[in-house]
């Protein structure tokens, strides 16, 4: 009974106690909680914190939108799912298993990001926007507290399994803010509107069959779309939302069977926008090749999108 006390007091002291030398001294301390728990649950309570304000950004955008983009929405909402569950989950439990599904989470959250800011994911290409990069900092922030707490009193044969933890962290994480820099200085580019058309090299608006209805696209035969809330002959879409739309440069023609009306209105920026029928025209971001109308009926951006369907002609 008395070497079990003295094995006890070796695992709570984190060192060995050898008051008798013929009992068994226990030297190995390896629990999948550790030893040193009070520190570790301040990290915890921070990398919550961290995945809370992941989450509830990734939920604002959700609702505001990216519900409604196929294969992006319920990824999405796995996402903010995910993030509010192991907030919980981390604390609660103070285990070392929530703290490594806590930084994987944040590190391939981060990932996420990154892929389709530069190459586009299930045919949606994320933008450079503000929201988008707090929250890649936050990812990188959840995933620096949770790697220390998860390293944090770590020890194997009673060794600490990292000798040096916080410049291991550090170091992990000094290089995902870098990958963010990069490739948020340069997302991939939107599609640009195609200048060659009819003669005189003016541009043109063409009807194209796309998934069998007839549509209007631009002259490389990216799907035009018009946007709900705006005014006839007035666009309403600038920062964020022309970045993900792009609007069409005015001063168009008219394509073989285009038979509506072509405009072009000025928008506050100084630029010209295309119009059809008083309606200013915009590409999208996610229509990476002609033929993709994945902006149809998307609400996002304070509002819904369609593609422009051509009859006559």
């Amino acid at each position: 009974m008395g070497g079990l006390s003295y094995q006890v007091l070796t695992i709570l002291l984190h060192r060995p106690v050898n008051l008798d030398p013929g009992l068994p001294v226990v030297t190995v301390v390896g629990s999948i909680k550790g030893a040193s728990l009070p520190r570790r649950s301040w990290y915890g309570i921070a990398g919550a914190a961290f995945l809370t304000a992941s989450g509830a950004i990734h939920l604002d955008l959700y609702l505001t939108g990216y519900n409604s983009i196929p294969t992006i929405g319920p990824l999405f909402l796995l996402q903010i799912i995910a993030a509010f569950g192991l907030a919980i989950a981390i604390p609660a439990t103070g285990h070392r298993l929530a703290y490594a599904a806590g930084a994987g989470f944040a590190i391939a959250t981060l990932g996420g990001y990154l892929l389709s800011l530069k190459v586009g994911l299930f045919g949606f290409t994320e933008v450079r926007t503000t929201s988008g990069i707090v929250a890649g900092i936050i990812d990188v922030a959840a995933f620096a507290v949770l790697s220390a707490g998860l390293l944090s009193g770590l020890s194997l044969r009673g060794r600490p399994a990292v000798r040096r933890p916080v410049p291991v962290v550090v170091s992990a994480s000094v290089i995902a803010l870098a990958l963010l820099g990069v490739f948020v200085a340069t997302p991939k580019a939107p599609p640009a509107v195609s200048a060659s058309g009819t003669s005189g090299g003016a541009q043109t608006l063409d009807a194209r069959s796309i998934n069998g209805a007839k549509l209007l696209t631009d002259a490389k035969g990216l799907t035009l779309y018009t946007f709900a809330p705006d005014g006839q002959d007035k666009s309403v879409c600038y920062g964020t939302c022309a970045a993900y739309w792009p609007p069409v440069p005015g001063n168009v023609g008219a394509g073989p069977g285009v038979t509506g009306k072509i405009g072009t209105i000025k928008r506050t920026d100084g630029s010209t926008q295309a119009t059809y029928n008083g309606h200013p025209l915009y590409t999208y971001v996610g229509d990476k090749a002609p033929g993709s109308d994945g902006g149809n009926n998307i609400n996002l951006n304070g509002g819904l999108w369609r593609d422009v369907p051509v009859t006559g002609g």
